[in-house]
């Protein structure tokens, strides 16, 4: 079977970085040598472990892409890239007929999936590509389909941390807010306490100098109206391989879609595990 060929954008980033070292260990997937970047990335080239990637600035992605396509055929694009610049790609993979995996958080989500049903590719877009904490949002999705309003008079709080880098609010607890929100509790995702300040993480949260620059904690707390009954969620990842497995799964479920003839869907990663 031939391996999938798949195009990270969003080198020299942390988090397109290791899912593109992981990539090169995976026998399902063949790596571009291509990679594109920001306007602010000065550079014209990065290196993964021993591969040297190319970087494609904005403003040349549509000669280039023209000369990739014709030379390395069809391929998945995997986008890790900014949170303001997830529509613009977006619009770009639709309009060059690029089927993708969105792991990039923030942008316009509701533009973003009619967008892509606008079109003839499919995607897969999700706001966390952890296998495991997607199986934690499909028990709360389970939970808020099957038992909506049983929450209803409770509050919640939450709160999540992040690496001072992330720019927006984590995509992953207004998913779940989302469920909860279903289940009967009045909450506002612009209530999320977002936690940026190394000190504060270090020093109240707790968490370990050495994954300060890498890491997603989230704590999720309901209580009841007279405060006798509380439920409290964790889920706390250090560091960033976590997210390689699940992405490099999507891409190899979302070129088995394309295979299929599917256009104009969006795929979540719920999906992905399903299959």
């Amino acid at each position: 079977m031939q391996p999938t060929l798949m195009m990270i954008n969003g080198l020299p980033g942390n988090v397109a970085s290791i899912i593109a070292g992981h990539a090169l260990h995976d026998e399902r997937i063949s790596l571009l040598p291509y990679s594109l970047t920001g306007p602010e990335i000065e550079a014209d080239q990065c290196a993964v472990e021993d591969t040297v990637i190319h970087l494609i600035k904005p403003d040349e992605r549509n000669s280039r892409m023209d000369a990739i396509e014709k030379t390395c055929g069809a391929f998945i694009t995997v986008d890790y890239t900014h949170p303001l610049a997830v529509n613009d790609n977006a619009v770009f993979y639709c309009h060059r007929k690029l089927p993708f995996v969105m792991g990039t958080t923030g942008g316009d989500r509701e533009k973003l999936h009619q967008t892509v049903v606008a079109s003839s590719i499919c995607a897969v877009i999700a706001p966390n590509m952890a296998k495991q904490i997607v199986g934690f949002q499909a028990m709360l999705e389970y939970a808020a389909d099957t038992f909506p309003g049983i929450f209803s008079g409770y509050t919640l709080s939450v709160r999540e941390s992040h690496q001072a880098g992330k720019a927006d609010t984590s995509g992953t607890a207004k998913a779940v807010v989302a469920c909860f929100n279903r289940m009967g509790i009045d909450f506002s995702q612009d209530d999320i306490v977002m936690e940026r300040d190394p000190q504060v993480q270090r020093e109240q949260w707790g968490i370990p100098q050495q994954y300060l620059s890498g890491h997603g904690w989230h704590t999720y707390r309901l209580e009841s109206k007279d405060k006798t009954v509380a439920f409290e969620f964790q889920h706390n990842i250090n560091g960033r391989d976590v997210y390689a497995a699940g992405t490099l799964d999507a891409v190899c479920f979302l070129k088995e879609k394309v295979g299929n003839g599917e256009t104009g869907r969006v795929f979540s990663m719920i999906d992905v595990l399903k299959a």
